[in-house]
């Protein structure tokens, strides 16, 4: 019997196919691309070495990208057709991904967590199912799965800190802003190149407003986080949303266009949509960006799979003012919930994904009224397709900068208000409060609204 390095039974044949696996592990919590190299080199030489096969699909599945999912879902069928026999967690993970590839991923989610009852040190079902917490907007199991299992890990463990790095992004998305930052902190001392420690402490000074502290942690911090991964990408993109928080929009669209500029992937394209949806917010199209990324997205999207995806695709179609390709894909979304599915994609596209899609056209059509009437009722709940909460943010500005220019004040207000009174810190919000106060005439309002803004960009 071979055990993993985190002291689990595993059914490898032979110590090369597991040492494939362990280093597969390690360079996946790293978030290097290398891990695609080293699983396969595990199913090289062992090519019925069931958690190889398992981890395989969960690298194929956890990009978001319809293609892959479709290569998993026959390579796994594939391997279950000759499986061999199976130790008790072995078929516990076979289970859970056969769920994720037949589109549930809360039911997946739900599998991984009774593995990690019983093998909490089980690094594949905690990182994995942070994961699909993530996709799924789950905040709280981002918080618990990961804080259920910290007993069970040692300080001297080589991957503890990244236990705490995912620890910390659980409860920043929780609320704990305090205490992610404490965890997030440590988990970096631990490993500075953990990227998703460090992307934690980044969100925690996002939600808190703290964007001199975000650029400063990211400067000083640049060798560990800015190559070498696949979420380096990610990272720049909160760069950029500090830099817009500063004021520094040449500086955002320098990252850009450095960074984000002829992404491939469809978590690299989301982020570079994101950044450009915020400027066409405020008025700055980009066109000639849009159009590059527009035409990224459109292989992407000829099968419904993830609609948080969807959102950003539309974003680019209509920044890129291809607003018939838009009304293309929300028509193809329309008939996919009118199909009989189960998917949990079905029912993020029926909650959230399409109002959201839709409210995108229609601001691209400047029909401010139908945004607002399409984004203010599920406002509360978009965080059931996925993404964080700095993500979502576009949604809220979208459904905040159409309550503004629709005749909306009172709503806009409402808005305006919530913002300050969470992050009375955020030269963005006071200046929203500002465009309110313009609006209804009030210029005396207005100015000390934009002197409070302007003193926090001073800060």
């Amino acid at each position: 019997m071979l055990f993993d390095e985190h002291g689990l039974a595993v059914g490898a044949t032979t110590q090369a196919a597991l040492d494939h696996y362990d280093r597969a592990i390690d360079e996946l919590l790293h978030f290097r691309a290398e891990c695609d190299a080293s699983s396969g080199a595990a199913l090289t030489e062992d090519p019925r070495f069931a958690m190889g096969h398992v981890l395989a699909a969960y690298l194929g599945l956890l990009t978001t990208e319809p293609d892959d999912a479709r290569a998993a879902r026959e390579r796994f069928a594939a391997f279950r057709t000759a499986a061999p026999d199976l130790l008790p967690r072995e078929r516990a993970h076979v289970e859970a991904v056969q769920r994720l590839l037949d589109g549930d991923f809360l039911a997946c989610g739900a599998l991984l967590g009774r593995i990690a009852e019983e093998y909490p040190r089980d690094a594949l079902a905690l990182l994995v199912g942070h994961q699909i917490d993530f996709f799924t907007g789950d905040a709280r199991n981002l918080r618990d799965r990961i804080g259920g299992a910290l007993s069970a890990w040692r300080e001297d463990d080589r991957h503890y800190g990244h236990l705490l790095g995912m620890y910390a992004f659980g409860l920043e998305e929780a609320g704990h802003y305090d205490r992610s930052e404490q965890v997030g902190l440590q988990a970096v001392e631990l490993n500075p190149r953990d990227v998703w420690g460090i992307h934690a402490v980044v969100h925690t000074y996002e939600m808190q407003g703290r964007f001199r502290d975000g650029l400063t942690y990211l400067d000083d911090r640049l060798p560990d986080w800015s190559a070498g991964t696949f979420f380096n990408v990610h990272t720049w993109w909160h760069y950029s949303l500090y830099a817009l928080e500063a004021g520094d929009d040449a500086r955002a669209i320098e990252v850009y266009d450095s960074v984000l500029a002829g992404s491939s992937t469809a978590m690299e394209l989301l982020d570079a949509a994101a950044l450009l949806w915020r400027l066409y917010l405020e008025g700055d199209v980009r066109a000639e960006r849009w159009a590059a990324l527009a035409d990224a997205w459109e292989p992407k999207m000829n099968v419904p799979f993830y609609a948080f995806n969807d959102m950003h695709a539309v974003m680019s179609y209509v920044g890129a003012g291809r607003l018939a390709e838009a009304e293309k894909l929300i028509a193809s979304r329309e008939a996919y919930l009118n199909g009989a599915h189960t998917t949990t994609n079905h029912l993020m596209t029926a909650r959230v994904g399409l109002p959201v899609c839709q409210a995108l056209v229609a601001y691209g059509r400047q029909d401010h009224d139908r945004v607002v009437d399409l984004l203010y009722p599920i406002r509360h709940r978009v965080n059931e397709f996925g993404g964080s909460h700095a993500q979502r943010d576009a949604v809220q500005k979208t459904l905040l900068e159409a309550a503004l220019r629709s005749g909306r004040p009172e709503l806009a207000r409402v808005l305006v208000s919530e913002r300050i009174n969470v992050r009375p810190c955020s030269p963005y919000n006071w200046l929203k409060q500002s465009a309110l106060a313009d609006r209804l005439g009030d210029s005396g309002a207005a100015a000390v609204s934009r002197a409070r803004a302007a003193d926090l960009l001073k800060a």
